[in-house]
C-alpha cells in the first residue's frame, strides 16, 4: 500500500493527520471511561480533527490495533501521543515496541511521536482546579500532598517532586510534599501522617492521576485513614487536559518523524 504516503503534506496542510492517543488501560471500568472525556473535549475543540484512543493494556482497541487501522485506512502519517502524565517506562519502552511493529508492517506511516501530557503548568492549573472542587483552600495551617501513582523511573519521580515545589510557590500553603501510591515513597498514607505529626492543622491530597481507578482509591483510602480533610479525585476531563492534548499535538507536527520510508 503506497497511497498514504503520498498524501501525507496534504493531510497536514489541512490540519487532518490523525490523533492517536494512547492511554494505559484499566480492568476498572471508570478509567477508559474518563478517558474518552478526555479527548471527547479534544474532539469538540477541534471538530476537524481525527482523534483516536487506543490503549496499552485490558481495554480495546490496543494501540497497535488502531495505529494500523488509520495506515490502511489510507494515512500516510500519524501523531502518536502517550496520554501519560510523566515519561517512564511505558512511554520510553513499552510504546516504542509497538510503533516498531507498525513500521514493519505499514512501512509507508509517518509516526510522529508526542511528549508526555506531563510535565506541564497548565496540569499544575488542572490540579489545583481539582483540590479547589474537593473544598481545599491553601492557608498557612494547611498542607498539601502531590500524589501521583509513582515509578520505578526516578525521572518520573523527579517530576512530581518538582511539580509540589511549583505548588507550593504558586499558593500559602503551609508545605506541598510528594507522595506515591506504588513503587516510591512516602505513600500517601505516610505523607499525611508526617504533616500531621508536624503540626499541619489540615492536610489535603491532590491526586496526580489521569483518571479514576486503583491508584486513585489507594491514594484516597490511604490519605483519609491517616487523617486527610480533603482528598480531590483524578484530573479527569479537566479543559486544561484538552489544552495540553493539543500543544502537544502540535509541537509532534513540527518535528521529524520517528520512522518513515521515503516515496518512491
Amino acid at each position: 500500500m503506497t497511497g498514504g504516503r503520498g498524501a501525507a503534506g496534504t493531510e497536514r496542510a489541512r490540519g487532518r493527520v490523525p490523533l492517536i492517543a494512547v492511554a494505559h488501560g484499566s480492568q476498572d471500568e471508570r478509567s477508559p471511561h474518563a478517558v474518552e472525556q478526555i479527548f471527547d473535549r479534544v474532539r469538540r475543540l477541534r471538530p476537524d480533527l481525527d482523534v483516536r484512543v487506543a490503549y496499552l493494556d485490558h481495554v480495546s482497541p490496543g494501540a497497535e490495533e488502531a495505529l494500523t487501522a488509520v495506515a490502511m485506512e489510507g494515512a500516510g502519517e500519524a501523531v502518536v501521543l502517550p496520554a501519560l502524565l510523566t515519561a517512564a517506562y511505558h512511554s520510553k519502552v513499552d510504546l516504542p515496541a509497538v510503533l516498531e511493529r507498525v513500521r514493519t508492517s505499514c512501512p509507508w506511516l509517518r509516526i510522529r511521536y508526542a511528549a508526555t501530557l506531563g510535565p506541564h503548568p497548565l496540569l499544575l492549573k488542572a490540579v489545583e482546579r481539582r483540590i479547589t472542587e474537593a473544598g481545599a483552600v491553601a492557608a498557612p495551617d494547611t498542607a498539601l500532598v502531590l500524589a501521583s501513582a509513582g515509578s520505578s523511573d526516578a525521572g518520573a519521580n523527579a517530576v512530581i517532586e518538582e511539580a509540589a515545589a511549583e505548588l507550593a510557590v504558586r499558593k500559602p500553603w503551609r508545605q506541598v510534599v510528594p507522595a506515591y501510591a506504588s513503587a516510591a515513597s512516602p505513600t500517601p498514607g505516610e505523607a499525611v501522617a508526617r504533616l500531621r505529626d508536624r503540626g499541619a492543622g489540615r492536610v489535603a491530597v491532590a491526586g496526580y492521576l489521569l483518571a479514576p481507578g486503583f491508584f486513585a482509591d489507594r491514594v484516597a483510602d490511604q490519605s483519609f485513614a491517616e487523617g486527610a480533610a480533603f482528598v480531590s479525585p483524578a484530573l479527569g476531563d479537566a479543559p486544561e487536559l484538552a489544552e495540553v492534548v493539543l500543544q502537544r499535538y502540535g509541537e509532534a507536527l513540527r518535528r521529524s518523524p520517528l520512522f518513515h520510508v521515503a516515496a518512491g
